[in-house]
């Protein structure tokens, strides 16, 4: 059985993952729509990029034979001289590997260059280009450097894409050999776990994310897990953010595999220690004064604001940039006093244009000159705004002063002076809003996370699909970024009660 490029990286998120992907893929999650956009936007990324070598032969494939060919094809364009050389495939010893760009610079050595639509080089790179490197020396090609071409961060649209300011290509070729020991002992043990007939070690381990390569496997992996054990108790697991070496060791000199079980001496952050003790005791921790000092900053009128943003590496409009995000939709719910009746107020995007504008346009006649903005993580909106004052400079100083009115309703929460053990230790409105309001449900809306929202509105209004579902969708996004800014509401009002 071949351990290819994907495999391997598998492997290094976790060996099960490995083993189930050859042996029992009805336990994995199937790719959703989310997922394939986001491959979308890197094909779209990858386009451009390859306009940096004009002359290169394109081979790559449609379908399973052409894959198939695909090494055949690769051998003889290099024996015929081509150049740079643009999704070949090369096999050595049960191993293999399609590659992005091999670009020739002496007559016998290559450059070895992976197109990625990220805006730097990250650690997961590097393996992924370690394991290219072993199968393209196994079959003896020799490279001289190893690179990565990513997206310019900086990158301001004018007209026109240009593909030279669009992207930056950096130099890895040290830290990509630096990992060719580990990568040849990693390989070896990917293949025996091909060999197995059994499934893995399939428990949940306590790890340092930051030695992971890629560090969103650990939810997809419990996604996972949650298929493989469907009874399972959601307190039986427990993870520590970004816990220590020392906190790691400790944990397995104890035996750990209950979140119970976590001994109270652990040297933990007060934060963890907290969720921890929370689920033992199985009692909710509020700490009033520190609510109530925190609720008496406001100044009515207050106003929950709610964001929906879109995002491209592949700027869509002049003046952005790569993966900013720039709304096409808000909510606003207004409390004028502690007793008025509540207002509410909002734009949506329409049309296949630039939204800011016209949504700046609304949020002046829809924002007083005083009061307090309540938005959860305000870093978001925040950002947002300092992002439509530099698009925009002619409404900067309205962005400014919107910026020194926000506060955080998400305080409490992430502060732990509110702890529930049914928040899993999350402060995310998604966690808080079904322990406090459980009446309120994401659940029964059609468009129910700002991922889906983002998907659906770029999909829709920018690239004209669904056009006899537009005014559902709509429909949709304007419902579901009305409850976020419903439930902080009603977040408040759980925050006043438990202050009386």
């Amino acid at each position: 059985m071949t351990l290819s490029k994907s495999d391997y990286m598998l492997f290094l998120k976790h060996p099960a993952w490995l083993w189930l992907k050859k042996k029992d893929t009805s336990k994995l999650p199937k790719i959703n729509d989310d997922t394939q956009a986001i491959f979308d936007a890197g094909h779209n990324f990858e386009s451009y990029a390859e306009k940096l070598y004009p002359e290169a032969v394109h081979l790559g494939f449609n379908n399973y034979d052409e894959y198939l060919s695909l090494t055949d094809r690769t051998r003889k364009a290099i024996k015929n001289g081509v150049k740079t050389i643009f999704q070949g495939r090369f096999e050595a010893g049960g191993i293999t590997c399609v590659f992005d760009v091999l670009d020739r610079t002496l007559d016998d050595t290559f450059d070895l260059i992976e197109i990625k639509s990220s805006t730097k080089a990250k650690p997961e790179h590097e393996y992924d280009l370690a394991f290219q490197l072993a199968v393209l020396e196994e079959r003896g090609i020799k490279i001289r450097n190893v690179a990565i071409i990513h997206a310019n961060s900086e990158y301001v649209r004018k007209g026109e894409i240009d593909p030279e300011k669009l992207t930056v290509k950096r130099d890895i070729t040290e830290a990509v050999r630096a990992l060719a020991g580990t990568t040849k002992e990693k390989i070896l043990l990917a293949l025996k776990i091909l060999e197995k007939n059994t499934i893995p070690d399939i428990s949940p381990r306590y790890v340092n994310l930051a030695d992971i390569p890629g560090v969103g496997w650990f939810s997809e992996w419990m996604d996972i897990y949650k298929n493989l054990v469907p009874n399972m108790d959601p307190y039986s697991i427990y993870y520590l953010s970004y816990p220590t070496s020392e906190q790691i060791g400790k944990l397995e000199d104890h035996g750990v595999t209950l979140i119970r079980d976590i001994p109270e001496k652990l040297a933990l952050r007060p934060k963890q220690l907290m969720q921890i003790q929370a689920t033992k005791k199985n009692e909710r921790f509020v700490d009033k004064d520190k609510i109530k000092m925190f609720l008496d900053t406001f100044e009515y009128p207050i106003y929950f604001l709610d964001y929906e943003t879109f995002s491209d590496v592949i700027p869509r409009f002049d003046g952005c940039k790569p993966y900013e995000d720039y709304p096409f939709q808000y909510s606003l719910h207004i409390l004028d006093s502690p007793n008025a009746s509540l207002r509410h107020e909002e734009y949506l995007h329409r049309e296949n244009s630039n939204p800011v504008p016209n949504l700046l346009n609304k949020m002046k006649k829809d924002f007083g000159n005083s009061g307090t903005i309540l938005s959860w993580n305000m870093s978001y909106e925040k950002g947002c705004n300092a992002i439509m004052a530099c698009l925009y400079p002619e409404h900067k100083e309205f962005l400014d002063d919107l910026n020194e009115r926000i506060n955080d309703l998400m305080i409490p929460f992430s502060q732990m002076w509110f702890v529930d053990k049914d928040f899993f230790g999350s402060a995310s409105l998604k966690k808080v809003l079904p322990v406090l309001v459980p009446e309120l449900s994401y659940k029964e809306l059609d468009v129910s996370d700002g991922m889906l929202a983002r998907r659906m509105f770029t999909q829709t209004i920018f690239e004209g699909k669904y056009p006899d579902k537009k005014e559902k969708i709509l429909e949709d996004l304007s419902k579901y970024c009305t409850l976020d800014t419903y439930a902080m509401i009603k977040i408040f009002e759980k925050l006043k009660e438990c202050c009386n």
